[in-house]
């Protein structure tokens, strides 16, 4: 098999999708997008479900950020391979981010690359360009996108498993670097991008650390959504020009690389090693869609 031209290897586990005592589990999964999809949503459900109501119980789920600690709790409900069936109720609670890292993770164990992806998704509403996490797997030569929250064929999205590079006001998925840069070409208004039916979390503020969870999730460091270190501060805090300028060498950096300039990645990952306004460091700051306050955490090794 071919390997993709990279400066990390996509096919090694991060603390994040490491699985520790659960690889059998992973071992055991389909490598084909739509079977590792259809395991994902087994396993986890949408805390934001609107067709159900989940256990309160449960609630916490969303702020497992380890993949082996998503899978313990998993074992500690159901004891059973990942593909037996789950009652929605049953599942776990989680987001794009946690179908994600359970596909990436199982694909890596695989020894296939794959890693995730953050940008915008322009499927879910009309109009709206609402956070989105997708995978990537490198498969016959090249890296095929794909979404595993979507069971179906949309009109809006008619390959989920097989999703083409989208451009800038399409119904298609477009990453963060691409949305920064179309705003600072005044191509997108950035209130037009954000989380779904939440006003605060949207605009110029909310493109750019989306930029910064893009490189973090680009190198391994497959954070919460609700995370935030280095540059990134509180909903609504001005953007200066020196942080646009900032933003502007990041996104031009991930463009580029997304494009098979080596030496671009290559700067970008040792801009994200250096800069403390990038690289999250030990401790992160842990928000919650719940709206519970903040709290410190500290990242383990």
């Amino acid at each position: 098999m071919t390997e993709p031209a990279a400066v990390v290897d996509h096919a090694a586990h991060t603390p994040y999708t490491r699985p520790g005592r659960f690889a059998p589990l992973l071992a055991a999964l389909p490598i084909d997008p739509p079977a590792l999809s259809e395991v994902a949503r087994n396993v986890i459900v949408h805390y934001r479900s609107a067709d159900r109501k989940l256990p309160q119980e449960t609630d916490d789920d969303i702020d497992l950020r380890w993949l082996e600690d998503i899978l313990a709790t998993d074992q500690r409900r159901h004891g059973t391979p990942l593909a037996e069936h789950r009652a929605p109720e049953q599942r776990l609670q989680g987001c794009c981010r946690d179908h994600t890292l359970l596909c990436v993770a199982a694909l890596r164990e695989h020894g296939l690359p794959a890693r995730s992806r953050l940008g915008f998704a322009g499927y879910f509403q009309p109009g709206e360009h609402a956070d989105h996490v997708v995978a990537e797997v490198w498969l016959e030569g090249r890296w095929r996108r794909f979404d595993p929250e979507i069971d179906a064929p949309r009109e809006a999205l008619p390959q989920p498993m097989d999703m083409p590079t989208a451009q800038l006001g399409s119904t298609g998925f477009v990453t963060a670097a691409q949305a920064w840069v179309g705003y600072r070409r005044g191509e997108v208004d950035p209130m037009d991008y954000g989380v779904a039916g939440v006003a605060e979390l949207r605009g110029v503020r909310f493109l750019l650390e989306e930029v910064i969870q893009e490189v973090a999730h680009r190198f391994g460091d497959e954070l919460l959504l609700w995370d935030s270190w280095g540059r990134m501060d509180a909903p609504g805090t001005p953007v200066t020009e020196d942080d646009e300028r900032w933003t502007d060498e990041i996104a031009a950096l991930l463009l580029a690389a997304d494009a098979g300039d080596l030496d671009a990645e290559r700067r970008l990952l040792e801009r994200y090693r250096s800069d403390p306004g990038l690289h999250p460091g030990d401790t992160i700051v842990q928000a919650s869609p719940r709206g519970r306050p903040p709290v410190q955490v500290r990242l383990r090794d």
